[in-house]
């Protein structure tokens, strides 16, 4: 049952078991000592008696007794109970006399005889023959009380136990009467102090959960002194660690968000001014010889990739601070795609599946979705191999696109980190020809859009394949203060490899 695996159930469990079998210990130890004493009791007035009655008759025996003077104490020793209900046995060596006639006196062990004869003192035994209880005595006659040597008579005396075995069974329907609202108060008290115990735990997983949900200011309250108290002043010291550490790592992603977005912000002027050298410098880098026009050329490759990473920067620094947001346009998405293919010369490079025009319309912003599909593209055609392809197609509400090329495929270590920021495959690779951004950049773009994006291998024929899934149906406008919403589940995320 799951509900018995959990604390609560296991400690109900463990309290009621206590209570129960504390309950049903006390009542077994108090019906033991009730039953013992009445029976002790019983025992003790039947022995006094008998032990009263023989020495007032031991004068009065002839010895050697015959089998008359056997029947005659027996019979005297008989009257001594008022209701008659004393069964008596007198022996003297193979004599012996019964008060009730022809009576075998089968309670009569051969074992008590010999502790009898061997010990010369009063012997006692309970037996139980049909269902019913006795009590058998044997006591030893003697002529002087005062010590002389036994006659060699012993005196044995059946005493039914009817109404002592009537006390202990009234004594035994009192004591589970007893027990059953004892029982019940019990396993009651049990489920409050379970309760009790329990509340401290009820109150540190909610203060926990609380902790998880970003209310790092959740605090306990802490009563007594216990192992609890103890538990909740631990948890608030550990509750007030991190949120102080927490503060302080937001406080230097901060300044680090500033940092990249000031630095970005001030490459930009210079880089333009590069750029426009650059520009001058390829004119005239076919007149130049041989080392310097190479050198030309490699400074304006170098410029234009450092004026790409910086546009990157500022772009991924905008998602960071929440201050990106959409444009939105009800545009047909086939077309949008064409005109990022045709932008970038690559119609003829991409093998395209599209709908027909006008066919699959979605309320996307053109911006942002040109620079997903841009970045898909150019991954595969720098990382993968030909043929890549780009498909366009409707499924369950949502805008689908994939970019397949046929290349080796990502490897299964890189493929959880493929979303990384700057993540590298190799680390011996120092150098990129992307800023390592753009997968990074492209997966802010889709959960803008409040999509998903995958990355996966090919199961046939080798390559990988980005899937990207963009819901059709009309989105909201959002400001470009407001930070974008994204899913409650994110694919992981990384970068191009």
């Amino acid at each position: 049952m799951p509900g018995l695996r959990g604390l609560r159930g296991r400690l109900l469990v463990a309290f009621v078991l206590v209570a129960a079998v504390a309950t049903l210990t006390t009542g077994a130890l108090t019906f033991r000592e009730a039953r013992t004493g009445v029976l002790q009791q019983s025992q003790d007035t039947v022995i006094k008696q008998l032990r009263e009655r023989v020495n007032s008759l031991a004068p009065a025996i002839v010895f050697p007794p015959s089998r008359a003077d056997l029947e005659w104490v027996a019979a005297q020793v008989a009257r001594a109970e008022p209701g008659q209900n004393w069964r008596v046995l007198v022996t003297y060596r193979d004599l012996r006399a019964t008060s009730t006639p022809r009576d075998r006196f089968d309670e009569l062990t051969p074992a008590m005889r010999s502790a009898l004869r061997s010990r010369r003192a009063t012997v006692f035994q309970r037996v139980t023959s049909d269902g019913r209880s006795s009590l058998v005595v044997g006591l030893p006659v003697t002529f002087d009380i005062e010590g002389r040597p036994a006659s060699g008579i012993a005196v044995f005396l059946t005493v039914p136990q009817t109404s002592e075995q009537g006390y202990v069974d009234a004594l035994v329907t009192a004591i589970g009467r007893a027990v059953i609202p004892a029982l019940g108060l019990a396993v009651l008290l049990a489920l409050l102090a379970a309760r009790g115990v329990l509340r401290p735990v009820r109150e540190l997983r909610r203060a926990t959960r609380r902790i998880a949900d970003g209310h790092l200011d959740t605090r306990l309250a802490v009563n007594g002194s216990d192992e609890l108290a103890d538990l909740s002043h631990t948890f608030n010291e550990t509750a007030a660690a991190l949120e102080e550490s927490v503060a302080e790592l937001r406080r230097m992603e901060a300044r680090a968000r500033r940092f990249v977005a000031d630095v970005s912000h001030e490459l930009r002027t210079p880089l333009a001014a590069m750029a426009a050298v650059t520009d001058v410098l390829d004119e005239d880098a076919a007149r130049l010889e041989g080392d310097t026009a190479t050198a030309v050329r490699l400074i304006s490759e170098e410029t234009v990739k450092l004026a790409r990473l910086v546009d990157d920067l500022m772009e991924i620094s905008r998602f960071d601070a929440g201050a990106a947001g959409l444009q939105l346009d009800d545009i047909d998405l086939a077309e949008c795609l064409r005109r990022t293919l045709a932008s970038r010369a690559w119609l003829e490079t991409v093998d395209t599946r599209f709908p027909a025009p006008g066919e699959l319309r979605g309320r996307v912003d053109p911006r942002r979705l040109d620079v997903v599909v841009a970045n898909l593209v150019g991954n595969a055609l720098r990382h993968g191999a030909r043929p890549v392809q780009l498909r366009l197609y409707g499924d369950s509400g949502c805008a689908v696109i994939e970019v397949l090329d046929s290349g080796p495929g990502i490897p299964a270590d890189v493929l959880p980190h493929v979303f990384d920021r700057f993540y590298k495959s190799d680390t011996a690779r120092t150098r990129t020809e992307g800023s390592g951004l753009g997968l990074s950049i492209t997966v802010e773009n889709v959960h803008l859009h409040g999509g998903t994006i995958r990355a996966a291998n090919r199961a046939q024929g080798g390559g990988a394949v980005f899937r990207v899934e963009i819901p059709l149906q009309r989105l909201p406008h959002q400001p470009a203060h407001q930070p974008a919403q994204r899913p409650a589940q994110r694919p992981p995320q990384g970068e191009e490899s």
